[in-house]
């Protein structure tokens, strides 16, 4: 088996940043939710 998780935390803010989830209307709902459900952080 290989090791396939290889961490980046550039890429990692890339794909699932704050930033990243406001552009779209559908990361926009998951930060809705996760305000709704009282998360500590919303994103990464």
């Amino acid at each position: 088996m290989s090791t396939t998780y290889q961490p980046k935390k550039r890429k990692r803010l890339k794909t699932h940043g704050f930033r990243k989830r406001s552009e779209s209307s559908a990361g926009k709902n998951v930060l809705k939710s996760r305000r709704r459900k009282g998360r500590k952080k919303l994103a990464v």
